[in-house]
């Protein structure tokens, strides 16, 4: 039985080339013609990969050059890093991040047991969505413990500080050291779908970050959601190591 090619394959086809430099910033992705008769597949599984790739913030519309790779990636932790400590935001050209909700809450399993504490302990949580040009590209919620909040008590506060894990870094002393990223995908909940202006029954990506310092401590443990599908999970290191 012949296996049949989805949207999210040959998104993560060219994710994939995105991410380990295959495809550099700038590269122009092959025209939706070339990718139907390369795959055999519709022009709507085309257009919606690349609508994914898009969302992601891994490539943009550019008139007359078709589809091209982005200097930056709105998934791409390590640009964030880098672009905070060369503008002192960690948002990308035309991203705006609103805060929605800033409170203490229970602590689910899987955040617990990356912070570190018993489920249903109390943590600080900052809901936050992020848009471009206007339009949604995910919702995060970070929660931090208990020792990030006495140095950096603003992120108790809902108002944004352009980058979270900066200033509690910068509080604390000590510089970010590498990140874990859990990534699955699953149905969106309804008050996802309404956040990211999402219809009916959506695959929506989960990436679970666990920030650590230098030092070993966790500063961040992060819940991102956005429109797509994949299963993927890495560590990336945050420090310059040459």
């Amino acid at each position: 039985m012949t296996h049949a090619v989805g949207y999210a394959e040959i998104a993560e086809h060219f994710r994939g080339q995105i991410r380990e430099g295959t495809m550099r910033p700038g590269d122009r992705l092959p025209t939706i013609r070339k990718v139907m008769q390369d795959w055999g597949v519709s022009n709507g599984t085309v257009v919606q990969a690349y609508a994914t790739l898009k969302q992601e913030g891994l490539t943009s519309a550019n008139s007359g050059a078709g589809t091209v790779v982005t200097d930056y990636g709105s998934d791409n932790i390590a640009a964030r890093v880098r672009t905070h400590a060369v503008t002192g935001t960690a948002l990308a050209t035309g991203e705006t991040s609103r805060i929605v909700e800033v409170g203490t809450v229970g602590a689910e399993e899987v955040i617990a047991s990356r912070l570190d504490v018993e489920p249903g302990s109390p943590v600080q949580v900052r809901r936050r969505l992020v848009t471009r040009g206007g339009s949604p590209v995910h919702l995060s919620s970070s929660y931090y413990p208990a020792y990030v909040l006495e140095a950096a008590p603003e992120l108790a506060e809902p108002v944004s500080t352009g980058g979270s894990r900066e200033l509690a870094s910068q509080r604390l002393g000590v510089a970010q050291g590498r990140v874990l990223e859990e990534v699955t995908s699953r149905l969106a909940t309804e008050p996802e779908s309404t956040a990211l202006g999402l219809t009916g029954s959506v695959i929506v990506t989960q990436v679970l970050r666990t920030v650590y310092l230098t030092d070993g401590r966790v500063v961040e443990v992060a819940l991102k959601v956005c429109n797509g599908s994949t299963v993927l999970k890495w560590s990336t290191p945050l420090t310059d190591t040459h």
